[in-house]
């Protein structure tokens, strides 16, 4: 009998091996097979950083989607050990971790840079979590280079894909009639109204990008603008042995002390804009542990750290991954707890048997030859509307931390985007760190009103 069932109302999930809070399938969570579901669907989306990939790094496809699987199981590690975060990609700065590689010649020295970036993002976070400082460093940065960095970041994923040679020219009836549909799915005000009032609607908008993307490959594929997919019947090989001897430090061996120094300010970029998900999810468990209030689930930042670095490790270890090891997944979080907050235990009984099952499912999906063939032709798409979506959040967000703030901060923090975007993040954090001396800083106190005579023999 499995040890899920035996959570009393307002307890935690049963786990083993004290604070590691191991807890594995039937015996400490329930499989969860719409979840499972979801995750096959929605394995377009890691598919699509395939294309990334390859022009960044010039790989072939069998290697990137080798490289997306692997990442895809390590997500697992966080909801195996206690975290109840739904992982994935530091998405915001993809565009600037292309532009920073761009600066290196394609190959060895591109490959060697990734695994710096990758390593010194790990040490940020094994730090932050260790002593539990992962709020410490966001709160001392100035809100101005916090939005400036959002904005930048906003910026470079727009430009990249509307740019001479972006992925919108290269199909473009096709993703600019997806972004359409994606967009109005997930932000417009008429899309809110038919989510409460139609099931179906709420049924299908829970899918994120993943029915916009299917509708626009369909009709690409009519229109001719997309491939026709040619089906492989086979299990996805992944060529460990190849990826090890290429691509890992034992094969390109450590970057020099210059790689880690280059990489070190986009590093934090990276960290700062990946905080943001952490505060994301603190919020959207919080909200559901209020919901459910027969499980209680704990988030913890800086357990969230400590597995997020041990996943940038690995990754920069054995097969450095373009888009870096982020906390939160936050389309992934909110389907699981869409479905986990709107059912009893009945129906679902625990969070943690779907944060485990839409990577369980979408890992297994990305195994199978005839699903990775099919959506193949298609992976310009999914990243063209990915890249998309995240630039309008990175600068719906940016404008959100500088509502209250005056227009010197706003001011600021639109050229520090600019020179991100345009110049990458050790330019757009100096500009931003001397901009906030010479204008934002106060080194000089008003002088004290002095008393009056009257006020001073009072006293």
């Amino acid at each position: 009998m499995g040890l899920y069932k035996k959570r009393e109302d307002g307890n935690e999930q049963p786990s083993m091996l004290g604070p590691l809070k191991l807890r594995l399938p039937f015996v400490h969570y329930k499989i969860e097979y719409p979840d499972w579901l979801q995750g096959a669907i929605l394995c377009v989306v890691p598919m699509s950083i395939t294309a990334v990939m390859m022009d960044t790094l010039g790989i072939p496809f069998e290697l990137a989607i080798a490289f997306v699987i692997i990442n895809n199981f390590l997500y697992l590690l966080h909801t195996h050990f206690g975290d109840p975060s739904v992982a994935g990609w530091i998405t915001a700065g993809i565009p600037l971790y292309v532009g920073f590689l761009a600066g290196f010649p394609e190959g060895e020295a591109r490959i060697l840079a990734l695994i710096a970036l990758q390593l010194t993002v790990a040490a940020i976070f094994l730090f932050m979590g260790i002593f539990k400082g992962a709020d410490v460093l966001v709160k001392k940065v100035p809100t101005s280079l916090k939005a400036g960095i959002l904005l930048g970041a906003g910026f470079a994923a727009l430009y990249g894909e509307f740019a001479d040679g972006g992925r919108v020219w290269t199909m473009p009836i096709t993703i600019l009639l997806g972004a359409a549909l994606g967009f109005f799915m997930m932000f417009s005000k008429t899309a809110a109204p038919l989510r409460e009032r139609y099931p179906f609607f709420r049924y299908v908008a829970q899918f994120g990008i993943a029915i916009p993307f299917a509708l626009a490959y369909i009709f690409g594929i009519i229109i001719g603008e997309v491939g026709v997919p040619q089906i492989s019947w086979s299990i996805v090989a992944l060529p460990v042995g190849e990826i090890i001897s290429n691509y890992s430090i034992f094969g390109v061996g450590i970057p020099p002390l210059g790689y880690f120094l280059q990489a070190l300010p986009l590093a934090i970029a990276a960290y700062i804009i990946a905080f943001g998900d952490v505060l994301v999810a603190s919020s959207l468990l919080k909200n559901a542990d209020e919901v459910r209030k027969d499980e209680k689930v704990i988030f913890s930042p800086a357990r969230n750290s400590i597995i997020v670095s041990i996943r940038n490790f690995i990754s920069g270890i054995f097969m450095p991954f373009l888009p870096l090891s982020g906390p939160q997944w936050t389309g992934g979080q909110a389907l699981v707890l869409n479905r986990y907050m709107n059912n009893s235990r009945k129906q679902v009984d625990s969070y943690w048997g779907g944060a485990t099952g839409i990577y369980w499912g979408m890992s297994i999906a990305l195994l199978l030859g005839p699903l990775v063939t099919l959506f193949q032709p298609g992976i310009n798409i999914g990243m063209a509307l990915t890249m998309l979506i995240q630039g309008y959040l990175c600068g719906y967000l940016a404008m959100e931390i500088l509502k209250e703030k005056g227009t010197l901060e706003k001011g600021i923090a639109i050229i520090i985007g600019a020179v991100l975007a345009t110049q990458g993040a050790a330019w757009g954090l100096g500009v931003g760190i001397v901009l906030w001396i010479i204008l934002e800083k106060q080194w000089v106190n008003k002088r004290a009103v002095p008393q009056s005579e009257d006020e001073s023999k009072s006293v």
